[in-house]
């Protein structure tokens, strides 16, 4: 019998501001090839269904906002429904470097929400479920990001966001230790997303210099999902890091 894995994000398409749902979408068609059927949730249905057409396994596309409360409900009760327990891949946003005297509310506010709202809501709903099944048990992959360790300048929604998904994470694994629930952090740095693209033209350091960083291809990231996810729920994956080895983290700043 086929798993089945729910994946936020999913899409690939325009968004107000700077959008990562490359990995989600890449996500989404290494766990089909590999067998898995997928759920794929975002805000747009005609990008949820180009993801779609991509996987060779069972796809239910379900559009809508994962900070929308109700909708996240709906969506876990749909996907119990029609396929049972499944892990869960949270993906996420950013938005343009902007030192904070002159960084909106509304903008703080929108990073936050996509970030780390709407992970906890469906973190919220996937725990309920995997504690009632029979037998308990789950996993969760939230996507972190080297951020969530060491910030970029100027990039408080994001960094604040990925921080916060430490601590989302860590809460998870601990309190669902006891119903077999495991939850990993996945750190990606640069992988090349339309959102890391420009990172090979130049990224601002914290000298001040303009310097092109190293990528490395998204289907790294994918793959390694699929590891984790396949992983029995007695074994944790608390924290994993995949970058560019030529990504300025350790030492950055």
């Amino acid at each position: 019998m086929a798993k089945t894995a729910l994946i936020t994000g999913a899409s690939a398409g325009k968004f107000p501001i700077k959008c990562r749902t490359r990995i989600g979408r890449s996500t989404a068609i290494a766990l089909s090839a590999a067998g898995w059927n997928v759920i794929l949730t975002g805000r747009r249905q005609d990008a949820l269904e180009e993801s779609s057409i991509r996987c060779s396994n069972l796809t239910l596309v379900v559009a809508g906002e994962i900070t929308n409360e109700k909708f996240v409900e709906e969506l876990f009760s749909l996907a119990v429904e029609r396929f049972g327990t499944f892990p869960m891949f949270n993906a996420g946003i950013s938005s343009a470097q902007t030192p904070i005297e002159n960084l909106s509310l509304d903008t703080f506010q929108q990073v936050l929400n996509v970030n780390l709202v709407g992970p906890f809501l469906c973190t919220r709903e996937a725990v309920r479920i995997f504690k009632t099944q029979s037998p308990p048990g789950g996993r969760i992959i939230n996507n972190g990001s080297l951020a969530a360790h060491v910030p970029r300048p100027h990039s408080f929604p994001y960094a604040c966001s990925k921080h916060a998904i430490s601590g989302l994470t860590k809460c998870t694994a601990l309190d669902g230790r006891a119903y077999n629930i495991t939850c990993t952090q996945i750190d990606i740095g640069n992988a090349h997303t339309d959102m890391a693209a420009g990172h090979t033209v130049g990224a601002l350091q914290p000298d001040g210099r303009v310097v092109p960083e190293a990528t490395f291809d998204v289907q790294h990231v994918a793959d390694t999902i699929v590891h984790i996810a396949s992983l029995p729920n007695d074994v944790a994956m608390l924290e994993v890091n995949i970058m560019a080895a030529g990504a300025p983290y350790v030492g950055r700043g």
